[in-house]
């Protein structure tokens, strides 16, 4: 779909870039935006197309749709950590591969999507979007709880409990966490996010993920 040129800018502009370029405007109004024409397009095709949920498996299919976590893994898949605009803080901290902030953009690209192309063509972006998480129901598990995930399939691989460790760096404002999750001697993998939690989840999915692909091309699984 065709996107505004202006309008898509705005959408990868980062408040770190924004303020170090003399407080330009940045993609925060746009991801409130992107946020609810998500949730919308997300909640009517759900409700259309599983007639048989009752309203919490319901609930909890959308939460993992549109979750932080889901949201950034369509990000890397696009690519979009590569066309960000971030400051020179944000770029030496690794921002472009930051779940929260590739969550934001893919909100803020949806809401510069919805001002450009109106409601409907915005819907099926949305569902071209989503629809790879919703054909791998292990996958849209994870994104709910990819700690719980990554330990179920540890155990059944007989790997033992996940490990975790963590760092911080950046000032107490704008606070960096860097998780390392560790599954035997099977994978290492690691996470970033804004909060503990945020960057041991990321870690978990990446870790989750790495197990099932070596599983699914395993002769023997």
């Amino acid at each position: 779909m065709e996107i505004d040129d202006e309008l898509l800018e705005l959408a990868l502009t980062h408040r770190s870039f924004a303020y170090e370029n003399g407080g330009s405007p940045d993609n925060e109004r746009l991801e409130f935006l992107g946020d609810s024409v998500l949730g919308k397009a997300v909640t009517v095709m759900l409700y259309t197309e599983n007639p048989g949920l009752d309203e919490g498996q319901l609930a909890k299919l959308r939460a993992s749709v549109v979750s932080s976590v889901a949201l950034a893994e369509i990000a890397r898949t696009i690519g979009l950590g590569d066309h960000l605009l971030l400051g020179r803080g944000e770029e030496r901290t690794g921002g472009r591969e930051k779940s929260s902030i590739l969550a934001d953009a893919v909100e803020a690209v949806i809401g510069a999507a919805f001002l450009s192309a109106g409601g409907e063509e915005t819907d099926r972006f949305v569902l071209r979007l989503v629809q790879p998480l919703l054909d791998d129901p292990d996958r849209t598990g994870a994104f709910v709880d990819p700690k719980t995930s990554l330990q179920e399939v540890a155990a059944r691989r007989g790997a033992g409990l996940p490990v975790y460790s963590i760092e911080s760096s950046g000032p107490d404002h704008s606070r960096v966490f860097v998780a390392t999750v560790t599954v035997g001697t099977l994978v290492t993998a690691t996470g970033t996010g804004t909060s503990k939690k945020q960057a041991e989840m990321s870690a978990a999915l990446d870790a989750w993920s790495a197990l099932v692909r070596r599983r699914r091309h395993s002769p023997t699984a």
